[in-house]
């Protein structure tokens, strides 16, 4: 579905096409750079805080941040720019879809699953963190899932550098369903921080519900900081306890008590995955101190910036020293006796504690205070926008935030899934996020012509596609192991996660010649048809084959040749003779003595002639047209029929008187 900037060219290089997500800062737009030729990301500030200084500068910092991260597992950020009043970051274009859909969509992720993203998390942190870059918002909505498994880790827009010297570096912008119980408290994030949102991610993932919920933003903020998770496997009773362990010492609320690094977590759940050991110092399977351990009330909280922030500031007690992490939740009986003093100073921390809560309603919902209202929302799921609008509006509420998503469940243009959830109760005007459907995402079937199956593969994960292998099939064009032909075929339009079917060449289409020598004419014939060939046949006279059989083939017996070509066979005729006779006109003359009266086929024969006294050989010929001039023998080779010689005699001239002998007469 099209957004506002689709069509538009930002800094004359980046072709806007369609929107593919919206957030609550920033739309998202599919695009073209047309210098490198590459699809990219294209990530536009919205227009209402275009103006605002800070944002800008926020959203600035996300491109400084996150460029400066070299990661498999990070989008990488290519450009940032402004075209007039518009601020826009390029990024890598990454296919598939967030954690959070995956696991609305699936429920609980297979543990081994999780415990992979995790680790790729992991390695995605700790580049982050050794470049005292604190990302702060670490969701399944930020966790990208990729055709091929693998995971990339985005959205470092209120990614912090630990020396940053900005103003409002208490700030928190973390979602409260993730941010750590320090992230609550407005006190000063470290690593830690990132891993304690790592653990809730993994938590949620791997049992399909949030270990922390409530009907708002702000007791949910408040439950990180006092309560503990019910622990995984009562959930789902298939965790394993080393990976509920690592879990848990993730989310521990003493950042002291958590992993010391990312690199750490990620060993632990890389031991989990390869079946080692996993050696969690203060663990033992699914137990863990911190959650034995006394739970820490919220402290006292002071009035609130109003830009998006959730900051719970950190509680100093009259020594000078910072607030006990660790207050018992209960009353001593030795207390109840104290000065009324006492009672009047709890009732006014009360108080002021009730005043700034609602001060973080208004800050972390964007709606004003919305905690505790009268309003049920509506079930506006299955809905067009316009009706979800109409039904919203009729319970004296308003639509918010709108964001497009691909579902393969939800029919395009009807909501898929609402915030506030249906039924809970609202105030007035509080403002229902809606996710519409685009439908089931189309993708182009790529060209995987004369591809091995490697690259094939490869090439259907990238563009979201899966695939299987069919039978391979003889071609005389394409290489044997290469694919010849694919279904679909390359240029259509599928549904995201399709099947393609590619095709490998078994090379040309060859047999092996049976070997037919020996075999009667007949059979031959049939043997060599059958295996798919033609046959030609010669014929030739033998003394050592028998009349009808096969004396030799062309290609020879097992040689490779093509499915239907020629195979010449020479059949024998068997041993065969021809009658040899002699002619001569005048048997007073002379005559002519053949050396046999027969001669095998293929054989020779020679004549001997004999011219009697006062006559000569005057010419000399056989049946087959043959002449041979006045000879005395004549030799003819490779008799093929009865063969006969004919031989014509003349008178020798008489001698002529010489013309000494008439002058003496």
């Amino acid at each position: 579905m099209a957004g506002s900037m689709t069509g538009r060219k930002l800094s004359n290089r980046y072709l806007i096409g369609e929107r593919v997500g919206i957030g609550g800062m920033a739309e998202v737009y599919q695009g073209q750079d047309d210098v490198l030729g590459r699809t990219v990301a294209v990530k536009v500030m919205l227009p209402q805080y275009a103006e605002d200084a800070t944002f800008v500068a926020r959203f600035k910092q996300e491109a400084a941040a996150a460029a400066n991260l070299q990661s498999p597992y990070i989008v990488n950020v290519y450009d940032w720019g402004q075209d007039a009043d518009t601020s826009f970051i390029v990024m890598e274009f990454v296919r598939g879809s967030d954690l959070k859909t995956a696991i609305q969509q699936r429920g609980p992720i297979n543990q081994r699953k999780v415990a992979e993203i995790g680790s790729q998390v992991c390695q995605a942190l700790s580049v982050a963190h050794g470049l005292d870059i604190i990302h702060r918002d670490i969701k399944p909505q930020n966790i990208m899932i990729q055709p091929d498994g693998n995971v990339k880790v985005m959205d470092f827009g209120i990614a912090r550098a630990k020396n940053s010297v900005k103003s409002k570096t208490s700030a928190v912008l973390g979602t409260a369903h993730y941010i750590s119980p320090e992230q609550a408290q407005g006190k000063d994030l470290s690593p830690a921080s990132d891993i304690y949102s790592l653990g809730v991610v993994l938590y949620e993932a791997a049992t399909g519900q949030l270990p922390f919920d409530g009907p708002d933003a702000v007791s949910v903020a408040l439950k990180q900081v006092q309560e503990a998770p019910v622990p995984p496997r009562e959930i789902n009773p298939a965790i394993d306890a080393n990976f509920e362990a690592i879990i848990l010492k993730a989310m521990s609320k003493n950042p002291n008590e958590r992993f010391a690094t990312a690199r750490d977590m990620r060993h632990a759940l890389n031991d989990f995955l390869a079946g080692r050991p996993v050696k969690i110092a203060g663990f033992s399977g699914a137990l863990t101190e911190a959650i034995s351990d006394p739970i820490p009330n919220i402290e006292p909280i002071a009035p609130l910036q109003t830009d998006r922030t959730a900051v719970m500031q950190t509680q100093t007690g009259t020594g000078g020293g910072t607030g006990s992490v660790y207050q018992r939740n209960y009353i001593d009986e030795s207390d109840q006796t104290k000065g009324s003093k006492k009672g009047v100073a709890i009732a006014i921390g009360v108080i002021a504690a009730l005043a700034v809560i609602a001060a973080l309603a208004f800050v972390l919902l964007g709606r004003g205070c919305s905690f505790g209202g009268d309003i049920e929302v509506p079930d506006v799921t299955g809905k067009s926008l316009d009706d979800a609008r109409a039904l919203i509006e009729e319970q004296d509420l308003a639509v918010g935030a709108i964001e497009y998503v691909y579902s393969d469940s939800v029919k395009e243009g009807l909501v898929v899934s609402q915030t506030p959830a249906a039924k809970t109760k609202q105030q007035k005007g509080t403002k229902i996020n809606l996710s519409i459907s685009q439908g089931i995402e189309q993708v182009t079937v790529p060209d995987l012509k004369d591809m091995t199956a490697d690259e094939a593969r490869n090439a259907l994960k990238q563009a979201g596609l899966k695939y299987e292998a069919g039978a391979a099939e003889h071609s005389d064009t394409v290489k044997k192991d290469h694919v010849v032909r694919q279904s679909p075929e390359a240029g259509q339009k599928v549904p995201k996660d399709s099947t393609v079917t590619y095709y490998l060449s078994a090379g040309e289409d060859t047999t092996a010649v049976p070997n037919v020598v020996g075999e009667g004419e007949g059979s031959a014939q049939s043997i060599l048809t059958n295996a798919g060939f033609t046959v030609t046949v010669d014929y030739q006279s033998s003394s050592d084959v028998a009349e009808g059989l096969v004396i030799s083939q062309s290609p020879a017996a097992n040689e490779k040749a093509k499915s239907g070509s020629s195979v010449n066979i020479v059949v024998s005729t068997g041993v065969r003779y021809y009658n040899v006779s002699a002619y001569v006109n005048n048997s007073s003359a002379g005559e002519v003595s053949p050396g046999s009266s027969s001669v095998q086929q293929g054989g020779s024969i020679t004549f001997f002639i004999t011219a009697y006294d006062g006559y000569q050989i005057a010419e000399v010929t056989d049946s087959n047209g043959n002449s041979y001039g006045a000879t005395d023998s004549v030799a003819i080779s490779n008799v093929q029929n009865d063969v006969s010689l004919s031989v014509v005699f003349e008178a020798k001239p008489e001698p002529q008187p010489s013309s000494s002998a008439s002058s003496a007469g």
